[in-house]
């Protein structure tokens, strides 16, 4: 074998060697911005599955509670928000402006025991509470797959991969201030 044909298979080899690793990084990367979106969409599946609980919600409540017309303008106004946010930010936003509204509701629920011995109050309560706990094992899941997507974008020499295909952090989901706590759903019969 001739001196030119060795150098250029060691040349080849070397190129592949670098190469693999790149490639393998870049399919990791792809793979998890596809996780991170699949997490992000699953969040959505369930604030719209809430957000078209509430109507019923409303329509329940306002049987019993005619005079708090206020509440039912903030939840539609609310609602509307989240129909309309654009990015993830708005959406957080608007899931935490839907969530004190809800909140709100369920304060005034309260003032009327005959409301909360409502069976179709009931199921509806049950499920919001069960769509509730399903928005925050989404936005659980959904934080973790921005960390671990974050921390291998930001790795070295991963970030060189990164940053030359545009693989950008992502944001967390995070509440608003004074709203780090699901809203409290308490339906127990009256004392």
């Amino acid at each position: 074998m001739s001196k030119g044909i060795k150098i250029l298979i060691i040349v080849a080899v070397v190129i592949l060697v670098i190469l693999f690793p790149l490639i393998g990084s870049y399919n990791k990367m792809v793979r998890l911005d596809q996780s991170v979106k699949q997490s992000e969409s699953d969040i959505d599946t369930q604030l719209q599955r809430r957000s078209d609980l509430i109507p019923n919600l409303i329509a329940t409540v306002k049987g019993y509670a005619t005079q708090e017309k206020s509440i039912f303008t903030e939840l539609a106004d609310a609602r509307s928000k989240l129909a309309g946010a654009q990015n993830l930010t708005q959406k957080a936003e608007a899931d935490n402006q839907l969530s004190g509204s809800l909140s709100r509701l369920l304060m005034i629920v309260e003032n009327y025991p005959d409301l909360k011995s409502n069976q179709n109050f009931r199921d509806l309560s049950i499920t919001l509470e069960g769509t509730e706990n399903r928005i925050g094992i989404a936005r659980k899941d959904y934080n973790i797959k921005v960390g671990e997507y974050n921390g291998v974008t930001r790795s070295f020499p991963n970030s060189i991969i990164a940053g030359i295909f545009r693989f950008d952090p992502k944001p967390y989901y995070k509440a608003a201030e004074g709203s780090k706590e699901v809203p409290k759903v308490d339906f127990s019969m009256g004392k």
